[in-house]
Formats: C-alpha cells, sequence, structure tokens
C-alpha cells in the first residue's frame, strides 16, 4: 500500500477537548487525500495522549508521538515532520482556530510547484484575524512589523504557524533549527532560501480548553528575532539569557538604589541588591531560556541551591569589582552595573554545565 501523501502536524499540550474534533474535520477537510495526522504530545497531564491513541485504535490514519523530558512547540513541529515519510507535511494548531479547510488548497499548490512553503495568513485578501483578542492581535501586527526586516514581505503573518511545505526542503534545514521557542514559521523561513507563497484562512474561535499563549511567548519570539538578526552568530537560547539578565540587570538597580536611600553603606547595599536579582534570574531562566529543561520540586529546589552556589564566586567578584569601581568614580549605578555584568557572564556557564545541563 502507498503511504499518505499528506502529513498533518499537530503539536499539543492540554489540547484533551479537541484532539477528536480535529480529527474529524481533517478527515472532512482531506476527501480524496491520502494524509495522515501526527499528534505530538509534551506529555499533558490531562490525558491529551491517551484520547489521541483511543482515535487511533480505531483509524491507522492517526498517530500518537508522546515526548517525556522535553517541551516546546518548535521542538515538537520538527520532530513530527521528521517522523513522516509524506511528500508533504503541513503544521496546524490543536484548537481548531486554524482553518483545515484550506489545506487542499495549499496542497494542490505545492503540487503544481508554485512554492516550496505555503504559510497561512490572516492578512492576505480573504483573510481575516477577527478571532484574535485585541491584544494578541497588537501584538501579532507589532512582530510582523519586526520580522519583515528579517524576511522581507514573503511571510504577511509570521506568527501564525499555520503552512505547508516540501518535506525534502525541510529536511535540508532542520539540523538548523531551534528547538526552543513556539514560531517555527519564522525560524524556517529564516533558514533556508525557499520559495514562500501565502494563503488566506479565517482566523477561528477556540474550540476547547486554553489559550497557551503568554508574554514569555513574546520574549521567545523576540529571542529568536535577535538569532536570525545576527545570522544564527547568536545562539535562541543564549539570546533569552540575555534579556533575563538584561531584567536582573533593571532589577538589580532598583533595589540597589532603593537600598542606598535607606540608607545603607554601599557593600551593604550591593549585597542586598546582588541576592534579590540573583534569585529573579534562577526563576525567569526556569520559565523562560531553560523552559525545555524546566526544574519543578524538589529538582527546583536543588538547582537553586546549585545556582546559588555557583553565582555566589561571581557575587564575591561582583562586589569587589562594584565596591572598587564605585570608590574611585562614586558613580553607584556604573559601579553596579560593571559588577552585575561580570556576575551574569560567569553565572551563563555554570548554569548552561551543571544547573540545566541537558539530559
Amino acid at each position: 500500500m502507498a503511504g499518505p501523501e499528506l502529513s498533518v502536524i499537530v503539536p499539543t499540550y492540554k489540547e484533551r477537548g479537541n484532539v477528536a474534533e480535529l480529527a474529524r474535520r481533517l478527515d472532512a477537510a482531506l476527501g480524496g487525500i491520502a494524509w495522515e495526522a501526527i499528534y505530538v504530545d509534551d506529555n499533558s497531564p490531562d490525558g491529551t495522549a491517551e484520547a489521541v491513541k483511543q482515535i487511533a485504535a480505531r483509524d491507522p490514519r492517526i498517530r500518537c508521538l508522546r515526548r517525556v523530558g522535553r517541551r516546546g512547540l518548535a521542538g515538537a513541529c520538527v520532530e513530527g515532520i521528521l517522523s513522516s515519510a509524506a511528500p508533504f507535511v503541513a503544521v496546524i494548531d490543536a484548537d481548531l482556530q486554524h482553518d483545515e479547510k484550506v489545506l487542499p488548497l495549499m496542497l494542490a499548490r505545492l503540487k503544481a510547484g508554485e512554492a516550496d512553503l505555503i504559510a497561512g495568513t490572516r492578512y492576505g485578501g480573504g483573510g481575516s484575524a477577527a478571532g484574535l483578542s485585541h491584544g494578541r492581535g497588537f501584538i501579532s501586527r507589532l512582530a510582523t512589523a519586526m520580522t519583515r526586516k528579517l524576511v522581507g514581505p514573503a511571510l504577511s503573518d509570521p506568527m501564525s504557524g499555520f503552512f505547508m511545505m516540501r518535506r525534502d526542503r525541510f529536511d535540508v534545514i532542520a539540523p538548523r533549527l531551534s528547538p526552543q521557542g513556539f514560531k517555527i514559521l519564522l525560524d524556517i523561513a529564516g533558514n533556508g532560501r525557499l520559495r514562500i507563497a501565502e494563503q488566506p484562512y479565517v482566523f477561528g474561535e477556540r474550540f476547547a480548553g486554553e489559550s497557551k499563549f503568554s508574554a514569555q511567548i513574546g520574549l521567545e519570539f523576540l529571542g529568536l528575532l535577535v538569532g536570525k538578526a545576527t545570522g544564527d552568530v547568536i545562539d535562541p537560547r543564549f539570546a533569552f539569557f540575555a534579556m533575563v539578565g538584561g531584567i536582573g540587570l533593571v532589577v538589580h538597580l532598583l533595589v540597589l538604589g532603593a537600598a542606598l536611600s535607606a540608607p545603607l553603606d554601599f557593600p551593604s547595599a550591593q549585597i542586598i541588591a546582588t541576592l534579590v536579582a540573583m534569585t529573579s534570574n534562577f526563576l525567569l531562566n526556569n520559565e523562560i531560556t531553560y523552559r525545555d529543561r524546566r526544574l519543578k520540586g524538589m529538582a527546583a529546589l536543588k538547582g537553586f541551591v546549585l545556582f546559588c552556589l555557583f553565582a555566589s564566586v561571581g557575587a564575591f567578584a561582583n562586589i569587589d569589582l562594584a565596591e572598587w569601581i564605585y570608590s574611585g568614580a562614586s558613580v553607584w549605578w556604573a559601579a553596579g552595573a560593571a559588577g552585575a555584568v561580570m556576575s551574569a557572564l560567569w553565572n551563563y556557564a555554570m548554569s548552561t554545565l551543571f544547573v540545566w545541563r541537558a539530559r
């Protein structure tokens, strides 16, 4: 028997209420096409993988790839596509806000040789973003404007995440894609010389469950933009760490300024500011930079202790350097910033090697 012509990759996390309805809609939309749907689930606690497997037991076109110990939409999409042998692959969200009825049109255009990748757009002729909230709509438009400077006008909707492409073209660029973050479409478009076309669609309402969109996703998107803007010289994970470090620097200076106005002597104020910034950096890095290696429970507590032990070496150097600069120039913010930068560089190296080490 011939294999599927089209593999539809569905990254999921806590989408149990949507998987059956999506399978039903794909069946209705893809009549006459040999297709399969690969649900890539990040070990959802609500039993999403089990729900998919129940469907797969009745329908051989449905497959479940359950990931344990790994998380992230981009990584899920990469693993799902690489597990497919179909000549064409599509990525669609499980929440049913992407319009599965345009999939046959996208496939026909790829088969006709019109492009290597067809990206769904809510902003092209006939498309609509009415399903977006006001806040998400603003962020989407802002991200689009920023992205145009990197990939040109080829993508009018880089935040969409709904696309179809030739698998052989994906196989070539797969080793260069980042498994972190949520916006894999931008990563793909920026990593290969692809002929890109767009397919307008109407963005619908979520069928069940809750949106995964958050400020964290916005930060991850900015990290990916930084990586692309530097020609991937700066890895997205390092960009995330740098952003967290920038936030920590602001926290450090705010606490330092408040402590000095208390008033405290500079060494005491610097110690307090360092400890507060160190704690905030650990929490933010655990949620953003090392999201796919996130520490929980006792592991998080042990990681925090280890993080503090390593950071203490940098902290002592931080305090000495800052006090030395302050004694010479008496500019508290410059002294504090210099000490914080030294501490951050040491902290990044030790965090990657020992605290959030790859498993």
